[in-house]
């Protein structure tokens, strides 16, 4: 599992290349004749392990009915800030451990719990404090909003501690990182969820409704994206809006350069292609343009002799990543945080008899005139129809409470309703798995230029044992 140097797998690729080269020479045929005869073959840069013996999948994993969930908030952050906020409205949730180096981060999150009229909770300001809130017993859930870097470790450790476990993205950063959460999840059987929020957006769950019914007929492809100017945030200084503790996500940037954060345009569409429930993702191409975008915006607000002008910044400023699934369907998943673009996460969604595409244009086609837009009343009209009905239920708190127009407040609601109920989670851990391992699947390609590499299977084997995704009610 561990990764290969990538001058070793350059080599391998030139080797398919002179291989190929030779083949071409001794049949005498041209490229387009024996284009079958000798395909270029993905490469295995991470290997699917066998399932450690007394561990068994945790697809649709249920566990014992909590009644009232209660939640440790590690990291009070942007994030963390949100979900203080949001579970303080769900009344099967109470927030009992509060986490934050920062202390100041912590003195706020309790203002929000008095000023809903929740008891306050306690306090970790250690480096470590995680490990001891993992520990205690009346702690039923714990939630990360940290820095990246800790989303795994964290996880792990209190899924080893019999704690379910939610994430903010990504849950891992590496291949590593990816199958230890599943292999923890395996051997303790707790929930360990991924807080992809975007799969709850209103849009995003009406198109989900219209795929399992059928409406786009069958889906061959989707693309999703995360393009978000951040230029100001990761450049954010103390004092400036934006400023988060240790400019962690400018040092990502800095160091690798792949699709470093695919889950919020990957996350809706592979539940509507099933992926790992009658279908998976096979392997990957990966290209990124050069970067140009870090460096003339530190230039220009720190001058052409800063530090920051004079960095190494690896990442490109927009990747493309191409990924085919074992049934023949495609995705493409973008990804810019460094382009003066309006915010796009794409969300499209193509099929043998219809079309859905949120941004630049939301808009809708459908056979026998798919060449051509719904009306904007039309439009509206198959929305309504095609509300989720999870929408139904709780959309009208979600948009009273908010957190992106009340997609974050249906993830928190949907997680707690699920614990709460002992219900299989909307998310699992081979989601947070397989969505997040595209960061480094992507970074091998692009060091290769564009070779395909093969993306590991997290269920081993049980990929097709469910035929859809189901989110749960009782």
């Amino acid at each position: 599992m561990k990764r290969q140097s990538v001058n070793f797998f350059r080599s391998i690729q030139l080797t398919m290349l002179i291989g190929c080269s030779v083949v071409l020479m001794t049949t005498g045929c041209s490229p387009s004749q024996t284009s079958k005869q000798t395909p270029f073959a993905a490469v295995e840069v991470f290997s699917t392990p066998t399932r450690p013996g007394g561990q068994t999948h945790v697809l649709e994993l249920r566990a014992d009915p909590i009644d009232t969930v209660k939640v440790a908030i590690i990291g009070l952050g942007m994030r963390g800030q949100g979900a203080v906020h949001r579970l303080s409205f769900i009344e099967q949730a109470r927030i009992v451990a509060l986490a934050d180096v920062v202390p100041g981060n912590i003195e706020r999150a309790q203002q929000r719990l008095s000023d809903m009229g929740r008891p306050p909770a306690d306090e970790y300001t250690e480096a470590d404090g995680w490990k001891e809130i993992a520990s205690r017993e009346d702690v039923d859930l714990v939630y990360i909003c940290t820095h990246w870097d800790l989303h795994a470790p964290i996880a792990v450790y209190s899924m080893e501690q019999g704690k379910h476990v939610a994430t903010e993205i990504p849950a891992a950063l590496t291949v590593e990182e990816a199958w230890d959460l599943v292999n923890t999840a395996e051997r303790t059987q707790r929930h360990m969820m991924m807080l992809e929020n975007c799969n709850y957006d209103f849009f995003e769950m009406a198109t989900l409704n219209m795929a399992q019914q059928g409406l786009f007929g069958e889906i061959v492809h989707a693309e999703g994206a995360y393009i978000h100017d951040l230029r100001s945030m990761l450049f954010a200084e103390e004092g400036e809006p934006g400023h988060y503790w240790d400019m962690w996500r400018l040092r990502h940037n800095e160091e690798r350069d792949g699709s470093l954060y695919p889950m919020h345009g990957l996350g809706p569409i592979a539940h509507a292609l099933n992926i790992h429930r009658g279908d998976r993702m096979e392997y990957l191409v990966s290209v990124s343009s050069g970067q140009f975008g870090l460096t003339a915006y530190a230039k220009e607000k720190f001058g052409g002799d800063s530090d920051y002008a004079r960095r190494d910044y690896a990442k490109g400023d927009m990747n493309t990543t191409i990924i085919r699934t074992v049934k023949g369907k495609t995705i493409k998943i973008q990804h810019d945080v460094t382009s003066p673009r309006p915010y796009s996460r794409i969300h499209m969604l193509s099929g043998t008899k219809g079309f859905a595409r949120k941004w630049p244009r939301t808009g809708i086609a459908l056979e026998p005139n798919g060449h051509q837009w719904l009306s904007d009343d039309a439009l509206d009209s198959l929305l309504t129809v095609y509300e989720h009905p999870i929408v139904t239920e709780v959309g009208e708190k979600a948009r009273e409470v908010g957190g992106h127009g009340g997609m974050d407040f249906i993830m928190d609601y949907r997680l707690i309703y699920c614990l709460h109920h002992g219900l299989p989670l909307d998310q699992d851990v081979y989601d947070a798995a397989e969505w997040s391992a595209i960061i480094e699947l992507s970074e091998v390609s692009v060091a290769n230029q564009g070779m395909p590499v093969k993306i590991p299977d997290f269920t081993r084997g049980a990929w097709d044992k469910l035929k859809t995704v189901t989110y749960y009610t009782k």
